[in-house]
């Protein structure tokens, strides 16, 4: 009961017209930043975290994680129009998102995807009220050993991206992982892989560089060669009958929104984690699961589901152990954490006693602006619609210009528009040799995050990496990575035997 009256006086002030109104301007806000190919809530909160400086600290909080929240949703927005990932959080989402587009199905996607970030979103909001301080004791326990394993059952899942071609799927995962170590060394900070001794190299290659190249440049190369010229975007409508169709299509993702809700949760929690491993390996888990693989990758509602409803929920998640320890959950956290201190908070266990309005205003907000968000949401639809027909010959030259613009803008540096046409045109050689893309993404993402767990830990134990399984947490995980790379081998043994005992009765 203590709590609930925690969570009414929360209510109380996050319906303040202050706070309410600034919660629905973060929203809106939120759903275009995250849409924006390059930007992102990493960006897009710090970038308007200096103007929350005139308002309490309790309104700031309220607008920033508004726009945090806006962000996970409108990061599926570009991913399905376009299929230009608007941030990291939302490339798992392209897979499926962008062939549903191209089918005419584009409003479904849409909607699946608004609908399970707001089921993501709740059920990690009632975790996040109920089970705060445990869960953050939890997360405690994972170190550098622990965050390795996780890489690796994250690299586990995606093997199975591929279908029955597992030896593609593993080489563009090492490709990836070749390709995040570019740059300067993270210990002795000597120069690795300068190709050509080009300087724009030793900042290393960005993820969404990697990515907008792939899914913005590769797909249109890809589009206008397959269309001989005639390329025209699929008609799309958007009325009150699709959408119950659109919601029915749902019916069946029960089990997969909630599994990816509570994966995404837990790796939310994690330190230095964040949304973007918890959707891949939502998607990855949600793929291995499926009765028919087969169809991810080319228009499955679920390849939608998954990641949304994981990335929104590990954006909760990741603000557990920066209130409740001072550590933040990911990088837009750590930027909330920054402005915490100069608004004059001390994050930690105390900050639920010595400030609960900012607290609890802030967990009530999260309520309000989850709802808010699938409203906008699902009320914007028709305009996103509208950008689809728009002809071809006007859209493609904006896609080109956008992708040059989102692989620019995060660094301010010419050399990443270069890598984006070039690895453009990489992806589309890859994809007419049918080459699996997902794992390459996945590896550039978190080869560095992985690395760096793997040299602290090796550090810590002065080179000893048996620790690593020998680990009680850490070789569970590795245990659970085993079984995943395992299954996809079994069932390509079984189906093998099978196709061999019919060729065999025949």
């Amino acid at each position: 009961m203590e709590l609930l009256g925690h969570l009414i006086d929360g209510f109380g002030i996050a319906f303040q017209p202050l706070n309410l109104g600034l919660m629905a301007l973060g929203c809106l806000l939120g759903l275009f930043i995250g849409a924006m190919p390059g930007l992102g809530s990493v960006n897009g909160v710090a970038i308007l975290l200096p103007i929350t400086f005139i308002v309490p600290p309790t309104a700031a909080i309220i607008f920033l994680a508004a726009i945090y929240y806006g962000a996970m949703y409108g990061g599926a927005i570009s991913s399905i129009m376009l299929g230009i990932p608007g941030a990291s959080t939302a490339v798992a989402t392209t897979f499926d998102g962008r062939p549903l587009a191209l089918q005419g199905k584009a409003d479904h996607a849409l909607v699946a995807a608004a609908v399970a970030s707001f089921v993501g979103g709740t059920i990690s909001i009632v975790l996040f009220t109920l089970f705060a301080p445990p869960l953050a004791d939890f997360a405690l326990r994972f170190g550098t050993h622990e965050e390795f394993a996780l890489m690796v059952l994250a690299f586990a899942t995606f093997v199975g991206l591929s279908g029955d071609d597992i030896p593609k799927t593993i080489f563009m995962i090492l490709l990836g992982l070749v390709l995040a170590t570019v740059g300067l060394d993270i210990i002795s900070g000597r120069p690795r892989l300068i190709f050509f001794d080009l300087q724009g190299f030793y900042k290393g290659i960005s993820f969404i560089v990697l990515a907008i190249g792939i899914y913005g440049i590769g797909e249109m190369l890809w589009t206008m060669e397959t269309s001989r010229g005639k390329a025209q975007m699929a008609s799309h409508t958007y009325n009150f009958a699709r959408f119950l169709d659109a919601m029915r299509q749902l019916k069946d993702s029960g089990r997969t929104m909630v599994m990816s809700s509570f994966l995404g949760y837990f790796v939310g929690i994690l330190p230095a984690a964040g949304a973007t491993p918890g959707s891949l390996m939502a998607y990855g888990l949600t793929k291995s699961m499926s009765n028919d693989p087969d169809r991810y990758g080319k228009g499955e509602v679920n390849g939608v589901v998954a990641p949304e409803c994981a990335n929104n929920a590990a954006s909760t998640g990741s603000m557990l152990p920066m209130l409740t320890l001072g550590i933040p959950g990911s990088p837009t956290t750590a930027i909330l954490l920054g402005g915490m201190i100069i608004w004059g908070l001390t994050p930690g266990p105390l900050l639920f006693t010595t400030e609960p309005e900012f607290v609890w205003g802030l967990t009530a907000s999260l309520y309000a602006a989850n709802l808010l968000t699938l409203v906008l949401n699902l009320a914007l639809i028709p305009l996103f619609i509208w950008v689809l027909r728009t002809p071809f010959s006007i859209l493609a030259p904006m896609i080109f210009v956008l992708c040059f613009i989102g692989g620019y803008a995060p660094d301010n540096r010419m050399f990443d528009p270069w890598l984006i046409l070039l690895f453009g045109v990489v992806g589309y050689l890859m994809r007419k040799l049918d080459y699996p893309m997902a794992p390459l993404v996945l590896a550039i993402v978190l080869g560095p995050l992985a690395e760096n767990s793997l040299r602290q830990s090796l550090i810590a134990d002065r080179g000893d990496w048996t620790t690593l399984f020998t680990r009680p947490l850490s070789g569970v995980i590795f245990l659970c990575a085993i079984a995943l790379f395992v299954y996809p081998l079994f069932l390509a043994f079984r189906r093998r035997r099978q196709k061999s005992a019919a060729a065999n009765g025949a």
